[in-house]
């Protein structure tokens, strides 16, 4: 038997003026998202941004639906758009917000494991990682560079794609 340990690495910001341009940017465009979220169940509003290799921004957000789990988080929205509009495009970095009437949010919040799963096979697929910033609205940031420090055991099965 051995015990084997990992870390996980991150940077973290108390506000968002100590982030860089374009990160900061990125913040702010997620912000804009949440006035797209489709949440009048939860009234949980997410916002994704999603900064392209061309620069390119792309937004999403959290679309509920009654019939559970018909719904989409803002992260997939964002991502499954990026695969239509954008295939061949290399996603470089995102940014998560989130904001509710019903309770003050006072850490940032994280993304769900199904999306992480997809943001891990986005990375697989493109052969790079992905820098993600989870953003408290008004507070800290969390600077995470590689999904994989997130989900250190991503699900990854090359035979489904026929390589043996």
């Amino acid at each position: 038997m051995k015990e084997i340990n990992f870390n996980i690495n991150y940077t973290h910001y108390e506000h968002l003026e100590e982030l860089e341009t374009q990160d900061r940017e990125l913040c702010e465009q997620a912000i804009a998202a949440l006035e797209t979220s489709y949440s009048p169940y939860s009234a949980f509003k997410v916002g994704t941004a999603i900064r392209l290799d061309n620069e390119q921004i792309v937004l999403g957000s959290n679309q509920e639906n009654v019939a559970y789990p018909s719904g989409l988080c803002a992260e997939r929205v964002a991502l499954f758009s990026i695969g239509v509009s954008h295939p061949n495009a290399v996603v470089k970095s995102m940014a998560i917000t989130a904001k509710t009437e019903r309770f003050e949010i006072t850490r940032p919040i994280t993304s769900c494991g199904g999306c992480l799963q997809v943001m891990a096979e986005v990375e697989q697929k493109q052969g790079s990682p992905i820098e993600v910033l989870f953003y408290c609205l008004g507070g800290e940031i969390l600077k995470v560079k590689g999904i994989q420090s997130l989900l250190p055991f991503v699900f990854v099965e090359d035979r489904l794609l026929g390589a043996s």
